[in-house]
C-alpha cells in the first residue's frame, strides 16, 4: 500500500476508534465514579461503589478478549482465551467481595478478601505463565539468549526496587511482609513476561491495545504498596489510582476487537530491533534505588566507590550504545538492499506489480492456509495493434495505466499481478462469485474508459473467473481461469466467463480438433468446392467462390463453420488460406484454358489473420505467376471484421488492388463500421449479407436496407452482389432494386470443380437460364 492509502487508512482507523460506544462507555462510566468517590462519604460507601464499579468491566474484558480468542490463531489464540478465563475469576472475586462490602461496611476494604484476593492471583498467574510460554519471533539460538539476557536484566533491576523499597521495610515474619512479598513476586515475574513479550517481535496484541493495558499494569504495581482505603480513611487519590487500573485493561480487548476490523495487521507481530534500551533503564534504576538507600552516615570512600562504579557503567553503557548504533546503521543499510533485491525478484519492473513468481507464491500460500480465494486472468484485448501501429512506447504507457486501473478495480489486500505481456491477474480473497463478477465488470469498465483517450485502437479486457476448491493447487486454478479468459475472448471479448467444467472438455475438444485440422492440412485432406456467382437477368456465370472442405478420416465431410474458427485461433488459417488459394488459381486458369470464350473471375475468402501476414502480398504474386492466372481475375473476399481498426490489414489491401486484383467486401452491414469502411478500403464489389435477403420479399425494413445497400453501390461505381438468393421471388425482388449479380442455392451449391465445368461452363444456358428468365418476368 502506498503512503497515501497508509495515511487514509490511519485516519480511518482513528476515527471508528473515537466513535465506538463501548470506549466512549468507559470513559464516562469511569468519570461517574471517580466523581461519586470525590462526593460520597463516609469512606464504606466509598468502598462499596468501589467494589460494585469493577464489575461491569471485568465482564467487559472477558467478554471482547473472548471475542478477540475467537478470531486468532495459534499461540495469540491462548493467550487471548486465557485472559478472558483469568477475568472470569476477576468477576467472580469482585462480585463476591462486593457482596461482603455492603454485608459488613465496618470491615470493608480496597485490599479485598480471601476469595477476591485468590481470583486475583490466580488470574495473575495464569496470564503471567501464558506471556512466559508465548513464542517470540527469533529464529536463532543467540537472538533468543540476547532476548533473555534483555528480560532478566529488566528482572533483576525490579527485584531490587520491590525489595528495597516494599519488602525490606517491613518487619520479617509479619502478616504484611509476606503480603508484600507475594505482590513484589508477582509484579515482578509479571513485568519480566511483559518485557519478554515486548521485545520478542511476536506480541498478541497491538501496540494500541497494549498501551492502557501496560498503564494498568504499572498502575496496579504502585497501587500495591499504597495504603489501602478502608473505614477509617485514605485519600480519594489513593482510591482513584487503585479503581483506574479496571477501566485501562478493559478498554485493551475492546480497541484489540475493533483493529482486527480496521488493520490489515491487528496483532503486534513486528521486527526486533537490534537492541533495547530497557535493560539499561534497569541499571539506572538500580543505581538510583542504591542512591536512595546508602546509609546517611557512609564514609567518603564507600562514595567513591559508588560513584566510581556508576561513571564506570555509564562510560561502558554510552560506549556499547555508539557500537549498537553503528551496528544498527549496517543492518538497516543491509535490510534495505535486502528490501530492494527482494522488491526487484517480487514485482514487475514495468507496472510495479507482483510478477508471476510472486503471484503463484501468494496464491500458493493462501491455499495452504485453506483461504476461499478467487483468481481474474485478465488479458487485453487488440493489444498487439497498439505496439504494431503506435510502438512498443505506446504499449508500456497502455500496460501502466492498465495496471493502475487494476489496483483502483480491487480492495487494499487483494494481490493483483502481471504474469507477462498483456496478461494480468487477480487474487481475491473471501469473495463470493457475485462479489468476483462485480469486480471483473469493474475491472473490464475501467480499462475500456482509460484506453478511449488518445488511442486509435479499440483496446478492452476479456476476464476468466475461477473459484477454488478442496482439491485445487495453484497450476490447476491458474489454468481454470485461463480456459475461462479464452472462453471469455470466444464470446466476443470484452466480456467475463466464471469457470466450469464443462468448459475444460469444450478446450479439450476444441485443442483435439485443432490437431486432427494440422494433420488433415499436411495430409492433403482438405479440398476446395465453387459456388456459382451469376447475372440476374440471364443467369450467366460470372465468377465463382472457392469454400474449403474437410474430408475427416472416416470419410465424411466437415463443414466450414466447424473449423474455420478453430484454424483462425490457431493461426492454421494461414497455411489453410494458402493451400486453398494455389488450388482454386490453378483450377480457374485451367478453366480459361479449355473454356477461352468464358472470362471467369474466382473469388476465394481471405481472413484478417492473413491480411496481417508481412508476406501475404508476395505469396498471392507468386501463385499468379506459378499457375499463370491473369491478377484481374482474381478476387479476394474480405469481412468487415478482418480491416477495421488494422492499419497493416488495409496497407495490404491497397496493395492487392495495385497488382490489380479484385476486392470484394463480403457480409456488408453486418458490422458497425461497414460505411465509413466504403471510404477507407479500396474496395470493388460489396456483398450484401443473406440475413438481409432471407426476408426481402415480407420485412420493409430488410427491403430498405436491401435497395440502399444498392445504391449506393451505383453511386460509388462498385458492383453489388446479393448472398443467400433461395427462392426466385427473392431474385427478382432484388433484380427490381437493381441487383444484377447474385448467388444462393437458387442457382447451385457448392459443387466439386467438374460440375462447375459440366453445368455452368459447358451447359450453362440449360441450368441458369430458365431460373433467370422466370426472375426477370
Amino acid at each position: 500500500m502506498d503512503r497515501q492509502g497508509q495515511d487514509e487508512s490511519h485516519r480511518f482507523r482513528w476515527r471508528v476508534l473515537r466513535r465506538d460506544r463501548v470506549l466512549q462507555g468507559i470513559v464516562l462510566w469511569s468519570l461517574l465514579i471517580v466523581l461519586l468517590f470525590v462526593l460520597l462519604r463516609p469512606a464504606a460507601r466509598q468502598v462499596e461503589i468501589f467494589w460494585v464499579a469493577q464489575i461491569p468491566l471485568d465482564m467487559l474484558l472477558a467478554w471482547f478478549s473472548w471475542r478477540v480468542h475467537l478470531q486468532a490463531s495459534g499461540a495469540t489464540r491462548r493467550f487471548w482465551g486465557v485472559l478472558a478465563g483469568s477475568a472470569s475469576l476477576f468477576v467472580i472475586g469482585d462480585v463476591t467481595q462486593s457482596a461482603l462490602s455492603f454485608a459488613a461496611p465496618a470491615t470493608a476494604s480496597t485490599a479485598g478478601g480471601v476469595v477476591q484476593s485468590g481470583c486475583l492471583l490466580a488470574g495473575q498467574l495464569v496470564v503471567t505463565v501464558t506471556m512466559l510460554m508465548h513464542p517470540d519471533a527469533s529464529r536463532s539460538a543467540r537472538a533468543k539468549l540476547a532476548l533473555w539476557l534483555d528480560a532478566a536484566t529488566v528482572l533483576a533491576g525490579g527485584a531490587a526496587v520491590s525489595w528495597c523499597f516494599a519488602v525490606a521495610p517491613v518487619q520479617a515474619g509479619s502478616s504484611e511482609f509476606a503480603g508484600r512479598a507475594v505482590v513484589a513476586v508477582m509484579t515482578v515475574v509479571a513485568t519480566f513476561a511483559a518485557v519478554r513479550i515486548a521485545l520478542s517481535g511476536n506480541a498478541p496484541l497491538h501496540r494500541i491495545a497494549a498501551t492502557p493495558m501496560v498503564i494498568s499494569v504499572l498502575l496496579a504495581s504502585a497501587t500495591a504498596f499504597l495504603p489501602s482505603a478502608a473505614t477509617n480513611g485514605a485519600a480519594v487519590t489513593v482510591l482513584v489510582v487503585q479503581f483506574l487500573t479496571s477501566p485501562l485493561i478493559a478498554s485493551g480487548p475492546r480497541l484489540q476487537y475493533l483493529l482486527l476490523r480496521t488493520d490489515l495487521k491487528p496483532f503486534g507481530v513486528h521486527r526486533r530491533r537490534a537492541y533495547s534500551l530497557l535493560p539499561y533503564g534497569a541499571v539506572l534504576v538500580t543505581f538510583i534505588t542504591l542512591a536512595a538507600v546508602l546509609p546517611a552516615d557512609s564514609d567518603a570512600r564507600l562514595y567513591g566507590a559508588a560513584a566510581g562504579t556508576v561513571a564506570v557503567t555509564a562510560l561502558v553503557v554510552a560506549r556499547q550504545l555508539l557500537a549498537f548504533q553503528d551496528n544498527a546503521r549496517l543492518i538497516n543499510q543491509m535490510r534495505e538492499q535486502e528490501k530492494l533485491l527482494s522488491r526487484q525478484a517480487s514485482l514487475d519492473g514495468l507496472t510495479d506489480l507482483a510478477n508471476r513468481t510472486s503471484f503463484t507464491d501468494q496464491v500458493a500460500r493462501a491455499l495452504a492456509e485453506g483461504s476461499e480465494i478467487t483468481l481474474l486472468l485478465i488479458d487485453l484485448d487488440n493489444f498487439k495493434m497498439v505496439n504494431d501501429t503506435m510502438g512498443h512506447a505506446a504499449g508500456d504507457a497502455l500496460l501502466v495505466g492498465v495496471a493502475e486501473c487494476l489496483r483502483r478495480a480491487v480492495r487494499a489486500d487483494d494481490v493483483v499481478a502481471r504474469l507477462g505481456g498483456d496478461e494480468f491477474a487477480v487474487l481475491l480473497r473471501r469473495a463470493s462469485a457475485q462479489r468476483s463478477q462485480a469486480t471483473a465488470e469493474r475491472i473490464i469498465a475501467s480499462v475500456t474508459e482509460y484506453v478511449r483517450p488518445g488511442h486509435d485502437a479499440t483496446v478492452g479486457a476479456s476476464v476468466g473467473i475461477a473459484s477454488a476448491g478442496p482439491d485445487d493447487d495453484v497450476e490447476s486454478l491458474i489454468s481454470a481461469a485461463d480456459i475461462a479468459m479464452y472462453a471469455a475472448k470466444a464470446r466476443g471479448r470484452g466480456t467475463q466467463v466464471a469457470y466450469t467444467p464443462d468448459l475444460r472438455a469444450k478446450l479439450q475438444q476444441r485443442s483435439d480438433l485443432t490437431v486432427r485440422l494440422a494433420q488433415a492440412i499436411a495430409d492433403g485432406r482438405i479440398f476446395v468446392v465453387y459456388q456459382p456467382i451469376v447475372r440476374l437477368d440471364d443467369g450467366g456465370l460470372v465468377a465463382v467462390e472457392a469454400l474449403a472442405r474437410w474430408q475427416s478420416e472416416a470419410g465424411a465431410v466437415i463443414p466450414p463453420g466447424d473449423f474455420i474458427a478453430v484454424a483462425e485461433d490457431s493461426g492454421l488459417i494461414v497455411e489453410l488460406g494458402r493451400s486453398v488459394l494455389h488450388t482454386a488459381c490453378a483450377q480457374a486458369a485451367a478453366w480459361r484454358v479449355r473454356h477461352p470464350a468464358h472470362d471467369l473471375l474466382l473469388t476465394v475468402n481471405v481472413t484478417g489473420r492473413q491480411l496481417r501476414d508481412p508476406g501475404f502480398i508476395a505469396e498471392v504474386t507468386a501463385v499468379l505467376h506459378d499457375t499463370g492466372l491473369p491478377a484481374d481475375r482474381l478476387g479476394i473476399e474480405i469481412t468487415e471484421t478482418a480491416v477495421v481498426d488494422n492499419d497493416i490489414a488495409l496497407q495490404t489491401l491497397h496493395g492487392l488492388r495495385r497488382l490489380g486484383i479484385r476486392l470484394a467486401l463480403d457480409d456488408f452491414g453486418t458490422a458497425a463500421s461497414s460505411l465509413s469502411l466504403l471510404l477507407t478500403c479500396p474496395i470493388t464489389a460489396i456483398k450484401l449479407d443473406r440475413s438481409f435477403v432471407e426476408s426481402v420479399v415480407s420485412v420493409d425494413r430488410q427491403e430498405a436496407v436491401a435497395r440502399a445497400v444498392s445504391q449506393i453501390a451505383e453511386t460509388m461505381h462498385l458492383t453489388a452482389v446479393a448472398e443467400g438468393i433461395e427462392t426466385v421471388d427473392q431474385a427478382a425482388a432484388l433484380r427490381g432494386m437493381g441487383y444484377r449479380i447474385g448467388q444462393g442455392f437458387l442457382f447451385s451449391r457448392p459443387v466439386p470443380a467438374e460440375e462447375i465445368e459440366r453445368k455452368f461452363l459447358m451447359l450453362q444456358a440449360e441450368t441458369c437460364g430458365p431460373i433467370a428468365a422466370r426472375a426477370a418476368d
